[in-house]
Order: C-alpha cells, then structure tokens, then sequence
C-alpha cells in the first residue's frame, strides 16, 4: 500500500504486476478507482458553467453521452484533463483526479460563485460514491452483463446509463476506462460497493489490480497520466490533445488560454509528446536527451522498453531514432506510434 492524495491506494495483489497487467489484457480484472473526484452540475446554465473551464464542446453532447476533456488556465497549461457526461437526468456527470481535486474543486467553487452572483441558475454537488473500474476484453461485458437488466450491448465507448448493477440500485455505468481495454466505470453508493465488489470478483476470470499495472497498461494505450505527462506547463498542443478541443470552442476562442492554444496551432509548438520503444534498460522518467522522458517502465505485452516524453518538434516524427540516457549510458530509442498496443474500446457498430 501506498498514500496518494490523501488515500492509501495498493500497488499490487497476490499474483504481481505482470501477471495482473496481462490478465486484464486477456481476461478481466476490478480496480478501485474511489479516489477520483465525482461531482455533479445543476441548472440550466450548467454548460455554460463547464465550457467556461474547458477546452470541449460539451453543448454537443447527446443526452448520457461523455467526453474526455481539458481543464486549462489563462495561459494554455493544463490543469488537470477529466471527464462530463451530459446526462438524461438533467446534470452533468464530472469525474476529476485526485491528485488534482482540491485545486479543481475550488476553480469549479469559484466559478460557480462568479456566474451566480452574475444571475446564472447553476450549482455544485460533490459525490461521496465508490468508483470501481471493471477492465478486460473480452471477458468484462460477459461478467458485468450477468448482473444486469440492461443490455449492455447498446451501451458504447463513453456513453453512459444509470442502472442496477448484481442488485445494488443507482449505479452510473460509464463504458470507458484508463487501460485500452473494453471496460466500465460504475459510480456505486459507498454502502454498498463491497456487496458489488464481492459480486464481480466471485467470477473467477475476475482479479483485483492495482496501481502498477494500471499504469503499465495505461501507457501502453498511450494515455496520459497527469502530473507525469501532462500538467500545467504543458498545453494540448505539446501534449497532442488538439482533438479534445471542440471545433465550435476552437472558432469561439472562449475557453481559458485559447489565444496561447489557438497560436500554437497556427505556427506549431517547440516540443510534442510522443512514444518511445528501446531495448536495454528501462526508459525511466527524465532521462532523455533531446527532450524529457515522463513516463516508462517495460512492456509486459510487447516486452520491450517503451515510454512517452517531449522531445523538440524537429525530431518529433514517427520512425525518428533518438537517444536516451540511463544510468549516464546511451541506448538507441526510436519515435513511435502511440499507442503501443492495440485497443479494444467497445464502438458503435
């Protein structure tokens, strides 16, 4: 066990990292995820409220459906990235990281002040449910469908329903997650997530995982971890997340930091994210030359060394050969596509 933000947060269950990252790629496995912020929108000028924040078009969002978006300030950094969902139920569904929570809470806090005494209808509720993350293709609808009315087929990537889940009423599945894989994020009461967790983990192709191998498989997806690969000296930009941004928000410019984001679209940035595949030893966090690695460890599905990191623009291009420092040695690195492994998210047919 380890403390996280004011949490204690397990590194690793019986089996081990490798065999728990690669049970999830082929099997399924339960992570609890409660530390993540959840929070909930109000009023009629809810989007008004969220889109004043962020860099998405969350006014285009069909009824349940989500979006990963960018929370950024006035001078294009990103302040933390999080997920809306406009739900059915007339509020929007926020979920935040923890380690970013209380300085999001007391943005969204202010806001929210600030457009109220501006005569705007919208205020704030903070969640105290459980969250737990179900990841694995295939095996995650099979198992989650068995505890089910709903017909999880109709359910896609970053969509979302309010259901009852192996008994326990008022969940909020969400078909989205932090790993690659087809999987959900269920918003349980707190009370009862122990009964749910039991249910789920009474599956024998179901295994608890932990921190570890949820970062080895969110960085083979490619995905960003914040605070490691991006934050608040990174825009979207550099971070190659100009597709979180909204065409309507990006023709508005009415989001904070969008003359800094906008301008660097037009003219490029000095320094891109991109992946990093090498053989020797681990690529581990700030150790590249051209640039700075933040995030790396050994693929247990490719079973080499891969990482991400911002190198200059120049050298930025898919195939580019690279050298990286460890342990003040020199190894080959190349620029490689992201993500690493394929992924499985559960799209629309």
């Amino acid at each position: 066990m380890v403390p996280f933000a004011g949490w204690s947060m397990p590194v690793q269950y019986g089996p081990g990292h490798l065999e728990s990252h690669l049970h999830t790629r082929h099997r399924c496995s339960l992570f609890d995820v409660s530390h993540m912020l959840q929070s909930r929108v109000y009023g009629r000028d809810r989007v008004k409220f969220m889109e004043s924040l962020v860099v998405g078009d969350i006014a285009e969002l069909k009824p349940d459906q989500g979006t990963l978006t960018l929370l950024t300030n006035e001078k294009g950094g990103i302040v933390d990235d999080l997920i809306v969902t406009n739900t059915s139920e007339d509020h929007l569904y926020v979920v935040s990281n923890a380690g970013c929570a209380d300085k999001d809470l007391a943005i969204m806090k202010d806001r929210v002040k600030e457009l109220q005494a501006a005569g705007s209808d919208v205020y704030l509720e903070v969640l105290d449910n459980a969250l737990l993350a179900l990841q694995g293709s295939p095996s995650m609808a099979r198992v989650l469908q068995a505890g089910l009315s709903n017909d999880l087929a109709k359910l896609t990537f970053m969509n979302s329903a309010t259901m009852t889940v192996f008994g326990v009423p008022g969940c909020r599945v969400t078909r989205c997650g932090y790993t690659g894989e087809d999987g959900v994020e269920i918003s349980v009461p707190a009370a009862r997530v122990v009964d749910l967790a039991e249910q789920l983990l009474s599956d024998p192709e179901v295994w608890l995982a932990g921190l570890a191998a949820r970062d080895s498989l969110r960085l083979e997806a490619g995905l960003c971890l914040y605070g490691n690969d991006i934050d608040e000296t990174t825009t979207p930009v550099e971070a190659s997340l100009v597709w979180t941004l909204g065409k309507r928000r990006r023709t508005a410019m009415d989001f904070p930091g969008a003359a800094v984001i906008m301008s660097q679209i037009k003219e490029k940035p000095k320094r891109r994210r991109v992946g990093l595949t090498s053989v020797g030893p681990p690529i581990r966090p700030h150790m590249a030359i051209l640039g700075m690695v933040t995030s790396g460890c050994p693929s247990p599905s490719l079973r080499k060394n891969i990482a991400m990191g911002y190198v200059e623009a120049a050298y930025s291009r898919t195939g580019t050969a690279l050298t990286v420092e460890v342990r003040k040695k020199h190894h080959p690195a190349l620029v490689t596509k992201m993500p690493f492994v394929p992924t499985h998210y559960y799209m629309a047919k």
